[in-house]
């Protein structure tokens, strides 16, 4: 996908990439797109890490976890994330693990816009779009041919696209565009 899209004049590399923990990807993106910064979906990095304990403390770890990407700066950030590794680090070195190893990729979005912030912490709303493909591509038991497998996916997006809306400080975009750079939300002077 990453290849195809270089193939179809995208020359000038994203300034940042959000996904998953799906390696695959980031192996694919370390060969096209070396440079990009990356966001891990703090959706699915809660869900690992939340696997990680025991039922009876997910509620106050995922109130945690908040704590630590809803902070209004990177430096507050840091401090709650700490103090989540403190509290589990003993009892819980696994959860903390698995937090600790993304540190930096979780919290690249306090590069960007803060209007940004709220798209760029997750991947969460491009992928309940295609839980529609999937689900068609359960219940039709495979794709068919690629004319079939392009309408499904084509169709619903189509569909969707209907109730999208712009993304938040979207005039931004060209300050990001140009290299301007943003601590914690705001930009940074050049001064």
């Amino acid at each position: 996908m990453l290849q195809d899209l270089k193939a179809r004049g995208l020359d000038q590399a994203p300034k940042l990439a959000i996904g998953d923990g799906a390696l695959g990807f980031w192996k694919a993106l370390d060969k096209v797109f070396p440079n990009i910064v990356r966001q891990r979906c703090w959706m699915h990095k809660s869900g690992n890490v939340l696997n990680c304990l025991p039922r009876s403390l997910q509620g106050s770890a995922l109130a945690a976890l908040h704590q630590i990407w809803m902070a209004d700066t990177r430096d507050a950030s840091l401090k709650a994330f700490d103090q989540f590794l403190a509290t589990y680090q003993a009892k819980y070195p696994k959860a903390t693990n698995c937090l600790e190893k993304d540190r930096d990729e979780l919290l690249a979005f306090y590069d960007f816009p803060a209007e940004h912030w709220k798209h760029l912490r997750t991947t969460n709303p491009i992928e309940s779009m295609f839980a529609t493909v999937r689900l068609r591509h359960r219940r039709t038991k495979g794709s068919g041919s690629r004319v079939t497998c392009l309408a499904m996916v084509f169709k619903p997006a189509e569909a969707a696209q209907k109730g999208w809306r712009r993304l938040d400080g979207s005039l931004l975009l060209r300050d990001i565009i140009n290299g301007v750079q943003f601590k914690d939300g705001t930009k940074v002077d050049a001064a």
